[in-house]
């Protein structure tokens, strides 16, 4: 049995370095849930007392929600996740000429693939070597924009506001946010996109909910039949319980905005310091410190190195990270956001994400930079005494 193995196997400390992936449960988002199951379990559609109480839980926690992202109640539709959110919106915009880049998570990507099996023309934005987006002329058919917030492996913000301002009448803005909410300050009505998305289990609520803002007067077509709830947008039984637990985690997440950026910022700064003995390794997205990226995430390559072995090498050391995309694990294709970046296949190759919770300590990052450096030195057959 490999060291590290055996070293993980006789209690070596776990360090979870994957929360773009998913986060942990925040107390807040946990006592929420809890006292909702418990005091409002009833059907909200149902019209007695407890159905009532259901009911007054779920709004109250839509009122919560675009209060903090900057929206109405009623531009509100909760949903089971981003993938559910994102899909509603390309598939009811989505009916004319669409433009996107392949920075897009695939739950946008893969909407749009359906669209263009169906006939839709979509029209593919360049990306620059930090991994953002540039905008180009829209050509007179297009009816729908899609630029996220953030991106999901390099953390590069990307320039919404600017391209939001931009369009002629009769063309929506789909935002993905969902890597940007709880991080970054997100006002829907100020980035003037026509919908967002966001979803609860990335900034420490609970998994299966998720929401899709859309702005007043936007027509959505349902994806699911069978149920008036929502306005009919999004029919099937509400759970009251997960939308305040979104709530609740949303709510802390905002008020500690500011000190959690600094936090994470100087995290994200100090683990790229102390991989600097596993050189050569390179950043893939924007440079450190960049102002303009999550402070939550670092995606480096470390040349001469197979991703996927490191992946599973460092999982023995108790390390988690990824390769990219949760969604998108499984797959042993390259990236196709460095694909898209134009990075050497060397590095594409060679990629690791590293993303960061506030909740971590310099103690822990400095201990998870030391085995990911043993791990690379390893795999390159390096000496690590010298």
């Amino acid at each position: 049995m490999p060291a590290a193995a055996a070293n993980y196997n006789h209690g070596m400390r776990p360090i979870y370095l994957d929360h773009n992936a998913t986060t942990t449960l925040l107390p807040e988002a946990r006592d929420a849930l809890l006292r909702a199951e418990a005091e409002a379990f009833g059907n909200p559609a149902s019209s007695h007392a407890a159905g009532r109480a259901a009911r007054r839980v779920l709004e109250d926690a839509r009122e919560r929600v675009a209060a903090l992202l900057g929206a109405s109640p009623d531009e509100v539709t909760f949903t089971s996740g981003a993938t559910e959110a994102n899909n509603l919106a390309v598939f009811t915009l989505g009916t004319g000429r669409v433009v996107a880049s392949h920075l897009e998570h695939p739950c946008v990507l893969e909407p749009l693939r359906q669209l263009e099996a169906r006939g839709v023309a979509v029209e593919w934005w360049p990306v620059n070597a930090r991994g953002v987006v540039v905008p180009q002329p829209l050509h007179p058919d297009t009816r729908l924009v899609c630029v996220m917030l953030a991106n999901h492996e390099t953390g590069a913000v990307q320039p919404v506001r600017e391209i939001a301002a931009t369009p002629p009448p009769g063309v929506a803005l789909h935002c993905d946010a969902v890597q940007a909410v709880g991080k970054l300050p997100v006002k829907f009505r100020d980035l003037g996109a026509t919908t967002l998305t966001a979803s609860a289990h990335k900034f420490g609520g609970p998994k299966g909910v998720g929401v899709l803002i859309a702005k007043r007067g936007t027509k959505l077509a349902p994806l699911t039949f069978g149920g008036h709830q929502q306005g009919g947008r999004r029919p099937g039984t509400e759970s009251p319980a997960l939308a305040a637990g979104m709530a609740g985690a949303l709510e802390h997440s905002t008020r500690n905005l500011t000190a959690n950026h600094a936090k994470l910022a100087a995290l994200r700064e100090r683990l790229w310091d102390r991989l600097q003995p596993a050189a050569p390794v390179e950043v893939n997205g924007p440079e450190i410190g960049a102002a303009d990226a999550l402070p939550t995430t670092l995606n480096v390559s470390f040349p001469g190195c197979r991703a996927d072995l490191l992946l599973m090498a460092l999982d023995l050391a108790g390390v988690a990270c990824s390769t990219g995309s949760a969604c998108s694990s499984g797959s042993l294709l390259p990236s196709p956001v460095l694909r898209a970046m134009g990075v050497s296949a060397d590095r594409l190759r060679s990629a690791l994400r590293f993303s960061l919770a506030p909740t971590q300590s310099l103690a822990d990052i400095d201990d998870a930079a030391e085995r990911i450096v043993s791990v690379v030195r390893r795999h390159r057959g390096e000496d690590e005494s010298t």
